[in-house]
């Protein structure tokens, strides 16, 4: 190739999975992703959202997610996501909600709905879990669910990602999207070599070797990596500011300790003087009884005297 291409740039993702020349290809990785959810294989599949992508000069094309419904009515929502940020399994859930609430025309009850498959792609840690794969399902302790085939949300982390000697084709998938800018300078390792593989290479080789795609994918790919870079900027602004107030409270923290520290010393000064003063008072006490007694024990002395003169 001309160029190295990255298949998770949304725009070569969409060329992908998202066009009809490419629908085979969707199919496929459906089919490995979810084969232990459907009944039956996939078929085929109607896209949803085939051309819903605007172009501009400066790389901000609104690029959006996969959509498509196969022959069953079943939804499946793709998308890949270049960046993990924290609240990312927020916008999971609610992509799933809208998606399957979305189903719903005016005048149609909820036997309609048909079960949702939100699918996501990440580059990078989403979850604190070990592995690659985490399929999320709407069931209760036992293993219940409230409504048949509702669906799920599944999540792909392509960095924890690690494969034997064997791999499966999502595990081919998976690498092909981790690996793939690099992957498509080179021989093709063995798991690639199957058609479905080789048809998304052709893929990644229009965007590599025509101009005008090479274009469209260098613009996107700038406008990503500002986007990254503001996002990281700002969270590092968030935990300049989050330090700085951890300071400011560790501090006022240390002033408090410290002024308790002098009340109590303080306190305990009190109580040295007050002791210091009731033990002098309890001397000076002493010395009065002291004092009473010499002067009865004189005048007992002095009786006695007289007594003895009489």
């Amino acid at each position: 190739m001309k160029h190295a291409i990255d298949p998770k740039v949304d725009c070569v993702f969409k060329a992908i999975f998202g066009s009809e020349v490419n629908l085979n290809l969707l199919v496929h990785f459906l089919n490995a992703a979810l084969h232990e959810e459907l009944s039956a294989p996939i078929v085929e599949v109607t896209l949803l959202n085939p051309n819903l992508e605007k172009n501009r000069l400066d790389g901000k094309r609104v690029v959006l997610d996969v959509k498509a419904r196969d022959a069953h009515g079943r939804i499946f929502q793709i998308e890949i996501q270049m960046v993990a940020y924290p609240s990312l399994p927020l916008r999971m859930i609610y992509n799933w909600a809208r998606v399957y609430a979305d189903q719903l025309e005016e005048g149609e009850d909820y036997t309609e709905l048909r079960p949702t498959y939100s699918i996501w792609l990440v580059n990078g840690n989403v979850t604190r879990r070990a592995g690659a794969v985490h399929r999320y399902r709407f069931r209760d302790d036992e293993g219940h669910s409230l409504a048949e085939a509702v669906g799920g949300i599944f999540v792909f982390e392509l960095l924890k990602l690690i494969v034997g000697e064997e791999v499966s084709v999502l595990e081919g998938w998976l690498l092909f999207f981790r690996d793939g800018e690099r992957l498509c300078l080179g021989p093709l390792p063995v798991w690639m070599q199957i058609p479905e593989m080789e048809q998304a290479m052709k893929t990644l080789r229009e965007f590599s070797e025509k101009e005008h795609r090479y274009e469209e994918y260098r613009a996107r790919l700038d406008y990503l990596r500002q986007e990254a870079t503001i996002r990281r900027d700002l969270e590092a602004e968030v935990a300049g500011r989050e330090w700085e107030r951890q300071r400011a409270e560790a501090a006022l923290e240390r002033e408090a300790a410290a002024l308790q520290r002098e009340v109590a010393a303080q306190r305990e000064k009190e109580v040295a003087q007050r002791e210091k003063e009731a033990a002098l008072q309890r001397e000076e006490a002493a010395q009065r009884s002291e004092q009473q007694m010499a002067l009865e024990l004189e005048r007992l002395k002095a009786l006695l005297h007289k007594g003895s003169q009489n």
